[in-house]
């Protein structure tokens, strides 16, 4: 850019832009270009706003109408590809920023753009070294990791991978691609149940809350969790139905009504599975992750089939055990009216969300 200053109305559109407030900042360039339409830097700075707002041919035009007035001007060639990026003219937006780097060498912006690029349209070992480039020109940027993180993978450059999320977590602890990734890794590692997954989630939510990764793979969790209550409702189930020998073996069979105490004993039992099995777990939740089970059951169908599923499955088990059954015809109904629904779906919902 050239040395001269910016005009004070182009420099507030500048920060409406970093606010992403883009309508406001449109409006202060619109009077401004009103009165000077030959400032270079109010036709870029319209540019990227225009581009905010995905007006990205409108974008293209402003950026192009800052070439007419200065044709070697390296922010307009820099918003030209960023604009023609946006278009998925990927060919024509590469031509772009590498004049731009031609005519600002020193700048990491139309490298980063570049080398993302180079990917699709060049080859990998130019798109990394861009990428190193532009970490040299400004390490401090969280940018310049971001596509650092993006390109190295595919010139097999998996400590620059790790090093692009160390640095990203340096510059700004709640970067949310980091952040992610981290917590990503952490979730996945083998033995990791779902309730300490849901838990990593909720933790690096409170960190970067705008981030719909984060929130995805939060209610994955949380669903897995859900799943895994249809096992403590069927474990119920067996319980129930072995108290009271629903199904004899061997030519022998309880005496039915079954001793109250051995009953009682039974429900003990289930109080017990349902208590350290999921409500001691529930309880320990961080709260992020306690209101996202609730949330979950809410507005997703799958989540309200499998809770149900197992409620369905624990009230049964209850009416096996609970009632002095004198014949075992009902509660042999009961045991599969509880059990054929969950068996027909527990491997077939695995992935509902």
């Amino acid at each position: 850019m050239s040395g001269t200053s910016l005009d004070p109305r182009v420099e507030q559109a500048l920060e409406l832009y970093d606010m992403k407030r883009h309508d406001e900042a449109l409006a202060l360039l619109d009077r401004r270009l009103a009165e000077a339409p030959d400032d270079r830097r109010a036709w870029t700075t319209r540019a990227r706003c225009l581009t905010g707002l995905d007006r990205h041919e409108e974008g293209l035009d402003a950026a192009d109408q800052a070439l007419k007035l200065e044709p070697e001007f390296a922010d307009g060639h820099f918003m030209r590809g960023f604009a023609l990026r946006r278009l998925s003219r990927l060919p024509e937006a590469a031509l772009a920023q590498r004049e731009a780097i031609r005519l600002a060498p020193d700048r990491w912006g139309p490298r980063t753009q570049l080398a993302e690029m180079l990917i699709f349209v060049g080859t990998k070992e130019e798109a990394l070294q861009h990428a190193l480039e532009a970490v040299r020109l400004e390490p401090d940027v969280v940018d310049t990791w971001h596509t650092m993180y993006k390109v190295a993978p595919f010139s097999g450059r998996h400590d620059l991978v790790d090093e692009a999320i160390r640095q990203l977590l340096r510059i700004d602890p709640a970067d949310q691609l980091a952040v992610s990734v981290v917590t990503e890794r952490e979730a996945r590692k083998p033995g990791t149940s779902a309730a300490r997954a849901a838990d990593l989630y909720a933790g690096a939510l409170a960190v970067a809350p705008e981030s719909g990764w984060l929130r995805s793979d939060l209610d994955r969790a949380v669903y897995r969790m859900l799943r895994g209550t249809r096992w403590l409702a069927l474990l119920c189930l067996v319980m129930a139905a072995v108290t009271v020998g629903v199904f004899p073996t061997g030519g022998e069979a309880k005496e039915l009504p079954v001793h109250p105490g051995t009953r009682l004993w039974a429900l003990a039992l289930m109080a017990v599975v349902w208590g350290f099995g999921a409500w001691r777990r529930y309880r320990r939740l961080r709260t992020g992750a306690r209101l996202t089970v609730l949330s979950l059951v809410r507005r997703s169908f799958w989540p309200r089939v499998v809770l149900g599923q197992a409620t369905w499955a624990t009230l049964c088990a209850l009416l096996i055990v609970a009632l002095p059954w004198s014949g075992r015809t009902v509660p042999q109904v009961l045991f599969w009216l509880a059990l054929v629904p969950n068996l027909l779906s527990i491997t077939h919902d695995r992935d509902k969300v």
